[in-house]
């Protein structure tokens, strides 16, 4: 049975508010300020990065916070430990996205270990780039499987201008009663109606 939290977001927009070291939005209350614009404008849930970020949103929306906490550049990056995945929970995530594939991990756990150990404490986005992600994501019992990763992984899919759409039907047709959430390179209105 699908959480009511996930069943009220399937068929809306998420909308992502993250800035990055660098970049001139890089500051949480501004990411909060955006965040509050999406909801206002019809967001359905912020997908968010950082706990000061997650702390700030969640302090200014009342739709649900999909956070991460994004650390290093190579392999493993999207909430890479156990660590951090608790840290996002405790800074006000409703829903944890971590990466979903096979490479090896900062803390040493597998995606399906640290799945585990987070059974009851939160609900999780598995961040996927193949198939094989998919089926792990299922196989550990993800509670929504997205396509973020698509593009992103050496070795894996080729990074399409737009959404994944051959990817996103794949894992749909794989993911059975489980949501499958489109994540990533939506850039126009016409983007989004072909996800949905």
């Amino acid at each position: 049975m699908t959480d009511p939290l996930i069943s009220s977001l399937q068929g809306k927009l998420i909308v992502s508010c993250q800035a990055y070291v660098g970049e001139p939005m890089r500051h949480p209350e501004t990411m909060a300020q955006v965040a509050l614009s999406a909801e206002r404008g019809g967001a359905a849930a912020i997908r968010c990065q950082g706990l000061a970020d997650i702390a700030a949103i969640k302090g200014q929306v009342e739709i649900p916070v999909i956070g991460l906490w994004k650390e290093g550049h190579d392999g493993v990056s999207i909430t890479p430990t156990l660590r951090h995945a608790r840290a996002c929970i405790a800074a006000g995530s409703d829903v944890v996205a971590i990466d979903a594939t096979a490479r090896p991990r900062l803390d040493g756990r597998t995606f399906e270990e640290t799945v585990e150990a987070l059974r009851g404490e939160t609900l999780i986005m598995a961040d996927c780039s193949c198939m094989d992600d998919v089926q792990r994501a299922l196989e550990a019992g993800a509670d929504i499987v997205s396509t973020t990763l698509a593009g992103y992984v050496p070795g894996g899919r080729e990074k399409t201008a737009g959404p994944d759409l051959e990817f996103l039907r794949e894992a749909v047709a794989a993911a059975g009663d489980v949501p499958v959430f489109c994540e990533g390179r939506i850039h126009t209105l016409a983007d989004a109606q072909a996800a949905m």
